[in-house]
């Protein structure tokens, strides 16, 4: 676990505001969007053992439920030229 990588991971729920959580979890962007992918396919939760939300300062184990998630967007870094949602 020591290669893996800090991520923002920004979840943008159906009539919601988006949710940031930043998440060591994965050892990159592929892994975190195959993760993702995977969950929405078996409709279940993405459950994360290693992330922080809102840039709080401890990490701690959090459970997204993504049956209202509209749309994903997981990148290294968190600025507005990082690309618009699908």
């Amino acid at each position: 676990m020591a290669d893996n990588i800090e991520l923002i991971m920004r979840f943008h729920p159906a009539g919601g505001e988006d949710v940031t959580l930043i998440s060591a979890d994965f050892g990159g962007e592929a892994e975190a969007l195959e993760a993702i992918a995977r969950a929405l396919d078996e409709r279940r939760s993405l459950v994360l053992t290693r992330a922080r939300y809102n840039r709080e300062a401890g990490e701690h184990g959090v459970v997204v439920n993504l049956a209202n998630v509209v749309s994903v967007r997981v990148s290294k870094t968190d600025t507005d030229t990082t690309g618009q949602y699908l």
